[in-house]
């Protein structure tokens, strides 16, 4: 087999049917046949890096956890616009346009409500992509975007450069889902879209950003060499050309007026959309009447930003439920009169928390003015004629299981510590044998409920205990779905330590966590036992982490879960291999192609001694492993002073 001419057809392939699922919304494959393609390209990328392509779709997944990110200074500056909250606003910026340009033209398009990002292209390769930042210096999260599926890797022509401005947002149906999973966890969740995709957006690790499902639209282009446009929308639509996703509707309006009649249309639709505005914006269309009218020293002088109100309505509160997460959380939900906001029925809010209530000082049968954040999510925003009735308070034992209920020292929440909680088990359940936890394949959400339904389970550990007709009796499944499922709990015992950890779904312990408690304790007895002066010393862990795994394993019932576990025959040590600590606060990047070691190996290899693999050059990396055309990260490095060592020099150090 030609390695070479399988990996660019693998590629081509993909990116193909990636444009067509994640820009034209349609596919001709199957989500498994998308995965057993990508899965292909990977095992040869891995065993032959040097044929791996810039624009693979692997790029796409995530890398190492980055320690910063470094500066990228615009060459053209990332304006913001001037905000017009009226149309007499809208009159006036038409009527200096048109003083000096009688015969200007317009082009109205929406307003996207996201973080704007800069994506830079050389011979029609994405190379980078930075944030706005203060409009003259942003921050470069390349490794960021490239999680972004609706960024091209490569464009559909190889202009020898070409710079773009676009908005990475998040949909309102992703939006919900996050906010949904912080409550039930415990977690402050996120105010709206927007905060949403910039807090992921700067995530350390790509890799939780690739999580988080984040899009883009396009809406400018900032530099070209290789081409030349005379109007905006010759320019958006040029983008579309490329391959780039364009805002999704840009309308030419021949006055201001016509732009005002555009500006009500998108204001009636602006609920149905699938994405959040803030407004919607207005430009000259004419791109040398543009240069002409030049820039304040903070706005274009030829665009300007329409704003609309949010909308309130007021109604009666008339009850609080109170429903019990995952990690125990108990949040309190309004139930109030139904109101019609942003286009649909609304009559219950979440209240997130006491302090929340009390802040507000909401009490049951209080007038309260209701809306949606970001036209999402709905939120009362405060009381407009109060009841006298007392401010309503979260119940001190749990509504589930009668039992005592805790504050948390670190917040506002209060937690049912009862593993054996009845409104807890299904979701711990869920979350143990999810593909981040134990990766039971097989037993989700659906399966799951079944089995809890029958009283087939009752706790993760009985998982262990299944047997084939009970799972073949359920609904939709049969013998060799049972089969399967037995399979997979069975390989599930093999996990690495790390993976129960994380499956135990203790409060504040992610996968990083557990990952670090697992290799620091070894085994599960060593860390049952730890003090929390002794998971303090883990680099990353402070005294409310380390609190709360001690609070865990100091309790009967999940000291009985584990020795479960351990009778059922789970894995309870650590298998990460740890010779030495000779890389110990040490820093590795791997740059180029290597030959004697895939990456996978040497950053195993780098991780066993001790050491830490990144996936950038920043002034905190130590060492850069160098292989065969290794690029900018070199480049960096150099102009960093960063000591370099080549395959060969690797070896000896780790001899």
């Amino acid at each position: 087999m030609d390695v070479k001419k399988r990996i660019d057809e693998l590629c081509d392939k993909l990116n193909f049917h990636s444009y067509q699922y994640y820009v034209e919304n349609q596919s001709d494959i199957t989500d498994y046949e998308y995965d057993m393609l990508q899965r292909e390209l990977k095992a040869l990328e891995e065993e032959y890096p040097q044929f791996a392509r810039a624009d693979s779709p692997t790029q796409r997944v995530g890398g190492q956890a980055q320690s910063l990110f470094s500066p990228v200074t615009h060459t053209v500056r990332m304006e913001s616009l001037q905000d017009a909250f009226s149309f007499d606003e809208i009159d006036d910026f038409g009527t200096r346009v048109c003083e000096s340009f009688p015969d200007a033209t317009f082009v109205v398009e929406p307003k996207i409500d996201g973080l704007s990002v800069s994506l830079e292209y050389e011979n029609g390769l994405f190379v980078r992509g930075s944030t706005r930042g203060d409009g003259n210096v942003g921050e470069d999260i390349t490794e960021n975007l490239k999680t972004v599926r609706s960024i091209p890797l490569r464009l559909r022509k190889a202009l020898p450069f070409i710079e773009v401005r676009g908005e990475v947002y998040m949909k309102k149906a992703v939006f919900e889902e996050i906010v949904k999973a912080q409550e039930e966890n415990g977690e402050t969740p996120f105010k709206n879209p927007r905060n949403a995709a910039a807090g992921s957006l700067r995530q350390k690790n790509a890799a939780m950003t690739a999580k988080r499902k984040l899009d883009i639209f396009v809406f400018n282009v900032q530099r070209m060499e290789g081409g030349e446009i005379t109007s905006h929308k010759q320019s958006l639509d040029f983008l579309r050309e490329l391959g780039f996703v364009t805002v999704p509707f840009y309308t030419p309006c021949k006055n201001i007026e016509e732009a005002k009649a555009e500006l009500n249309r998108i204001g009636e639709i602006r609920s149905s959309l699938a994405f959040d505005i803030d407004g919607a914006v207005i430009k000259v269309n004419d791109l040398s009447q543009r240069q002409a009218l030049g820039s304040t020293a903070k706005f274009p002088r030829w665009a300007v930003a329409f704003k609309y109100p949010p909308e309130e309505k007021e109604t009666v509160l008339r009850d609080v439920e109170i429903t019990v997460g995952r990690t125990g959380v108990l949040t309190p939900t309004a139930v109030f009169d139904p109101v019609l906001l942003a286009g649909s029925s609304v009559s219950r809010a979440t209240l997130h928390n006491q302090d929340n209530i009390n802040k507000k000082a909401l009490a049951i049968g209080d007038m309260v003015i209701v809306r949606k954040a970001g036209d999402v999510i709905p939120e009362i925003v405060g009381v407009k004629t109060r009841s006298g009735n007392p401010v309503f308070e979260i119940p001190k034992v749990c509504p589930s299981c009668g039992a005592q209920v805790f504050r948390d020292e670190d917040g506002a929440f209060l937690r049912c510590l009862n593993p054996e909680c009845p409104a807890q088990a299904l979701k711990n359940i869920i979350h143990f044998c999810s593909r981040d936890a134990m990766d039971v394949e097989g037993l989700g959400e659906s399966v799951a409920e079944a089995l809890v339904n029958e009283g087939l389970i009752k706790d993760a550990a009985d998982v262990y205990l299944l047997k084939k007709e009970d799972i073949a009796a359920l609904d939709r499944m049969g013998d060799k779905s049972a089969e399967n499922l037995l399979n997979a709990i069975e390989k599930s015992k093999s996990n690495d330590l790390a993976r129960l950890i994380f499956a135990l779904g203790i409060n504040h312990v992610g996968e990083k966590a557990a990952k670090l408690l697992s290799v620091r304790f070894e085994n599960v007895e060593n860390l049952m036992n730890a003090s929390v002066e002794d998971i303090e010393q883990i680099e990353g862990f402070g005294g409310v982490m380390a609190n709360s795994v001690v609070d865990y394993f100091s309790l009967p019932q999940s000291r009985e879960l584990i020795a479960r576990f351990t009778e059922y025959g789970l894995n309870m040590r650590s298998l990460e291999e740890k010779k030495d600590s000779r890389f110990e606060g040490l820093t590795f990047v791997l740059t180029g192609a290597l030959s004697k070691f895939t990456r996978d190996e040497a950053e195993k290899i780098i991780e066993s001694y001790g050491g830490k693999a990144s996936g950038s050059v920043s002034k905190k990396t130590s060492v850069v492993l160098a292989g065969e055309n290794a690029g900018s990260k070199l480049k960096k490095a150099n102009e960093l002073g960063i000591k370099i060592i080549s395959e060969d020099e690797f070896e000896e150090m780790i001899k």
